[in-house]
């Protein structure tokens, strides 16, 4: 996990053990160098950049890692296909920087594979943007969460394309998950679904609480 930009926005580094030559990268910030530096250290090849959702801090450093290990496969949810290349819907336009990056090659919804690995499932979880998802890891647990869930918070549901109703369902669905299942969030630290059961202000009783 790699926070990266002005928003620390994490940016993951993701790999099958029985693939040692390949890795995958989940979000890609704003200055990324730290991450790709890491990738090349590894000595892996990055197979391609999967993304939770397309806002501008999750995509910034998208064209950089291009620029360093060359074309690779670009996967976002469907619904999201046109966003990087839109400065209005990524809220680039809104920070007063309107910016882009290489659109996605490629679209996924829930229920299609995921090319991280064995275990791996998508989870469509919209209310942050329409296309938020989760890549959740099944054997092990581990679930990437983008910015739908965070420690003791949740995602912003003010944006324009945001809805607190789909945010909800999707904030419930995630309740659903072993308290043992470990969060990596977009933003800040490590958490679990048990403990922000407990403790997240706005899943108080185990419901969604805003």
């Amino acid at each position: 996990m790699f926070p990266l930009g002005d928003y620390q926005t994490n940016a993951f580094v993701v790999a099958d053990e029985s693939d040692p030559g390949r890795c995958w990268i989940v979000d890609c910030g704003q200055r990324p160098e730290v991450l790709l530096d890491a990738v090349d250290a590894s000595g892996r090849t990055p197979a391609g950049i999967l993304l939770t959702h397309c806002h501008h801090d999750h995509i910034a450093g998208i064209d950089q890692a291009l620029a360093r290990f060359g074309p690779m496969p670009i996967r976002c949810h469907r619904s999201e296909e046109a966003w990087n290349q839109e400065p209005m819907l990524n809220l680039s336009a809104f920070l007063g920087t309107p910016s882009t990056a290489t659109p996605p090659d490629g679209l996924f919804e829930e229920g299609d594979a995921l090319p991280i690995g064995p275990g791996w499932r998508i989870l469509h979880l919209p209310g942050h943007s329409p296309g938020s998802c989760g890549f959740l890891h099944e054997p092990s647990h581990t679930l990437i969460a983008g910015d739908t869930l965070f420690e003791g918070s949740i995602g912003r549901i003010d944006f324009p394309t945001s809805d607190p109703d789909a945010m909800r369902a999707s904030l419930t669905r995630l309740l659903e998950l072993d308290d043992q299942t470990r969060v990596l969030p977009g933003h800040g630290g490590e958490t679990s679904i048990g403990r922000e059961r407990l403790g997240n202000p706005f899943l108080q009783g185990g419901k969604t609480a805003f």
